[in-house]
């Protein structure tokens, strides 16, 4: 099967979640290991060092907020969030901790899958181990390396989610124009909005962009925005030095 190897784990707290989940995802093809709070969670995601974590935020002992934090200090794995609170800002929350989507309840477990494979197929497209060539791009203080997929600001290395990194690069790649959120949002999460909520992600991640990357991520001098359309990466000009000036 093409997920074959491909292991994820399910992490919530009702049984029925996760026994669906489970067997629909293992005849997918993938290897799916389960978890039903939050201790529990962060103890297999420990062991068995997932490709990606379907992530549940009200879950008992440790709720997905927290779980999806302490990923994010050690590990760049792909991270959706399960959600029933109907709130946007608690949504928002979860991205701001690193989450790299997030699917309302009660949810469509087909729509999980499309949104797991769109996630999954950029990670193996990124594969730096198939990519051959420089791939190294200076913006500046910044140094993209496209092949090994990393950034350096300075000598320093900036650590970016996959998400964060495909936005970056595909900003990048489109240097001076602007990228409308709609086509952010279909190219980098493989969907396209259907509402201004799934537009907030765009912005969200925009936003966890420029905090690694800008000197003052408030007045940001690389990731623009342009006014009602989307993004753009500033062109980076360099001034020559002039002996004596």
């Amino acid at each position: 099967m093409e997920n074959h190897n491909t292991k994820i784990l399910v992490a919530d707290d009702e049984a029925a979640v996760r026994r669906i989940l489970k067997t629909r995802l293992s005849m997918a093809g993938y290897d799916v290991v389960t978890a039903a709070d939050g201790e529990e969670t962060l103890d297999v995601f420990y062991k068995e060092s997932p490709d990606l974590v379907v992530l549940d935020v009200m879950m008992p002992k440790r709720d997905g907020y927290y779980v999806c934090q302490e990923i994010r200090k050690e590990s760049d794995v792909p991270v959706i969030l399960l959600t029933a609170l109907g709130d946007v800002a608690d949504r928002i929350t979860g991205l701001q901790l690193g989450a790299d989507d997030y699917i309302v309840k009660p949810f469509s477990p087909k729509e999980l899958e499309a949104r797991m494979s769109s996630i999954l197929r950029r990670v193996t497209a990124n594969n730096p181990s198939k990519i051959t060539g420089s791939g190294v791009i200076q913006l500046g203080r910044l140094r993209l390396d496209t092949n090994k997929r990393r950034l350096y600001l300075g000598q320093e290395l900036v650590r970016l989610t996959g998400i964060e990194f495909d936005l970056l690069q595909l900003l990048v790649s489109n240097s001076g124009a602007a990228v409308t959120r709609e086509d952010i949002l279909k190219t980098i999460w493989g969907y396209a909005p259907r509402g201004s909520d799934d537009l907030r992600l765009v912005d969200v991640h925009v936003s966890r962009l420029r905090a690694k990357i800008e000197e003052n991520p408030k007045q940001p001098e690389l990731v623009m925005t342009a006014r009602g359309t989307g993004y753009f990466f500033q062109r980076v000009v360099e001034v020559p030095h002039v002996v004596g000036a």
